[in-house]
């Protein structure tokens, strides 16, 4: 039996991927704990999950609504990311301190776990939840990127081995992406330990009264969903939603997730839920509207579901185009959304004869066979025998 210790942000996309990961090595016989925000974790993950509590940002992520582009990449650094690690360093060094593990998984953006486990010399795997940061998206913004560095490495002093060298969000030892080649085309990898296990698909804690009885089978089902990081920003386009749905008439059934009680009500037939069971639903609907984050979009594919994706801000235009790219969905705007071009978008991508269904489906296969929850558990093993010194990754 080993001991994994997995660090992760107060982000429901970020910890979910883990969820998977921790229930396999369980049910292998491993011991698994958590470091980050206790009562979320223990929501996502289960009110019997082992979880060393580590200090949080007062009010969470929170962000100017329209605020995107390079500026919101450094805003999420320098005024969440950054903060974040230096107020988890504390509680992730005595997580590693008490529990003592093996394994550090940490995610890639809880750099605290990367940097602390580099400083004890804990062997370290990241955990990495979208396809957007593989794909080197900072190449054509060096400026940014130089001032990103910079950054870390300044982290690294306070709270790491300021010896170390590296960007501490892709572990030497290994990087546990939860996506697949066919988003990421032929763009080349950080390094050649970087594993694409594809998204992790298990079953998650929690009840849901979802009014199953309520779905037509004789209509197509079509989830919109903005995320749970986005709730300030989407009653303009979940408002269109609506109005797009209805115009398509007796075709289509509409699912609207609406965490920040944005609409009233809404047409006959439709179902507006503050919180759904999204897996579970994606084994029922035949296309996705959504803002491109990467597990939604990941969570669909592997379901065979096309995709019409409005991207917000943070990696989702680049998910976005991966998805275009890939010719699994289309892109519609965001903030400037019109029901009629939305309607359009949602029609084509639910015609047979475009083909997005039929590239969501292959590249669902191929997800699926990536391994998942299974694959990085594979990994995760592996890394306990080696050493925890190794040499920089080709």
């Amino acid at each position: 039996m080993s001991r994994f210790l997995c660090v992760v942000p107060p982000l429901v996309g970020h910890i979910n991927p883990l969820v998977g990961v921790a229930g396999e090595l369980a049910r292998r016989g491993h011991e698994v704990a958590w470091a980050g925000y206790g009562d979320q974790i223990r929501r996502l993950a289960g009110p019997a999950a082992e979880v060393f509590d580590c200090a949080m940002p007062d009010g969470g992520l929170s962000r100017p609504p329209k605020l995107t582009g390079p500026a919101a990449f450094r805003f999420l650094w320098e005024e969440f990311f950054l903060p974040l690690a230096d107020l988890m360093a504390p509680g992730v060094d005595a997580a590693i301190e008490a529990f003592r593990p093996d394994v550090v998984i940490t995610d890639q953006h809880a750099v605290a776990g990367a940097l602390v486990a580099e400083r004890r010399g804990v062997v370290h795997l990241t955990s990495a939840t979208t396809s957007a940061e593989l794909a080197e998206p900072l190449d054509g913004l060096p400026k940014v990127g130089a001032w990103l560095q910079g950054l870390l490495t300044e982290l690294r002093a306070r709270i790491g081995d300021p010896q170390a060298a590296g960007d501490p969000r892709f572990s030497p030892h290994g990087v546990l992406a939860f996506t697949g080649r066919d988003l990421l085309g032929d763009a080349p990898l950080p390094h050649d330990r970087v594993h694409l296990v594809g998204p992790a698909i298990a079953p998650r804690a929690g009840e849901s009264d979802f009014p199953w009885e309520a779905l037509d089978p004789d209509r197509r089902t079509v989830l919109v969903s903005l995320g749970t990081a986005n709730t300030d920003a989407g009653g303009p386009f979940l408002t269109e939603a609506v109005t797009a749905l209805d115009a398509l008439g007796d075709r289509v059934q509409g699912v609207v997730v609406d965490p920040g009680g944005h609409l009233g009500d809404v047409p006959p037939g439709m179902v507006k839920r503050a919180h759904v069971p999204q897996l579970e639903l994606l084994e029922k609907v035949d296309a996705v509207v959504c803002h491109g984050g990467h597990n939604t979009v990941c969570e669909s594919l592997w379901h065979g579901v096309p995709l019409v994706v409005a991207p917000i801000r943070d990696d989702q235009p680049i998910v976005a185009g991966q998805v275009v790219d890939a010719g699994a969905g289309v892109r519609v705007r965001f903030n400037r959304v019109r029901a009629d071009r939305l309607g359009a978008a949602i029609a084509t991508v639910l015609d047979p004869g475009a083909g997005h269904r039929a590239a969501a489906e292959a590249i669902g296969a191929r997800l699926r066979a990536a391994g998942g929850a299974v694959a990085a558990a594979d990994h995760l093993e592996r890394a306990v025998a080696r050493p925890s010194h190794v040499s920089a990754p080709g």
